[in-house]
């Protein structure tokens, strides 16, 4: 049981998150979820994951709006860990380019572009398309190179230290898919909707720092 005092993982609701599909899947790992928009919260929280769809700017003006800026900057200082899906991880940038320069939390240095015109490739970028790993990261744990998740994006992460790209997928150009740096993990796919893949990298975060 739960203790009052402390939330083994929260979900956080910014107004736009996929919450319903990813909550759904979380359950099948574990039942020690809350999902809250309360800035209190965060704090409490052992680890927390942050997942967005729909525009940037929206995203962050939910964050906002809610008083959880400054609190999810807090909970990043104390290193528990944090993952941010799609939109979620594009907000760990200083700006996104979508509708207009529209800033982030500004944890990693890099902005967020749209996917050129390019020959055969529409945009957005839906589908199944495959993980090509660039460093050793505990998220890929149980995960091969190549295996293949589900995205559904139209602009991507250009971080400016490349040691923060764990991962890169293959769409016209190689994009940044999966971010790590400390406690801070992001993935650009969704992976409540890639099946055994996406549970793997959702059970290795929640796992993260559990000893077997």
């Amino acid at each position: 049981m739960m203790s009052q005092q402390s939330i083994p993982l929260l979900l956080i609701d910014a107004g736009t998150g996929n919450l319903h599909s990813v909550f759904q899947t979380l359950r099948t790992i574990t039942d020690q979820i809350v999902i809250s928009d309360k800035p209190e919260d965060v704090l409490k929280a052992g680890r927390i994951i942050l997942p967005g769809v729909g525009a940037f700017s929206g995203f962050m003006q939910g964050l906002q709006q809610r008083n959880l800026v400054d609190p999810i900057h807090d909970f990043i200082k104390k290193g528990n860990p944090l993952l941010g899906i799609c939109v979620g991880m594009q907000a760990f940038f200083d700006y996104s380019e979508e509708n207009g320069n529209h800033k982030g939390l500004g944890h990693l240095p890099g902005f967020v572009q749209e996917f050129q015109n390019m020959p055969n490739l529409k945009v957005p970028h839906t589908g199944w398309n495959q993980l090509w790993f660039r460093v050793k990261a505990l998220l890929l744990q149980n995960i091969s190179p190549g295996d293949y998740v589900y995205f559904n994006h139209s602009y991507y992460c250009v971080p400016e230290n490349p040691g923060d790209i764990a991962a890169t997928t293959d769409y016209g150009i190689d994009f940044c898919s999966i971010v790590q740096r400390e406690n801070v993990y992001g993935v650009q796919f969704h992976p409540e909707k890639s099946q055994k893949v996406g549970i793997q990298v959702l059970s290795n975060f929640v796992n993260l720092g559990r000893k077997s």
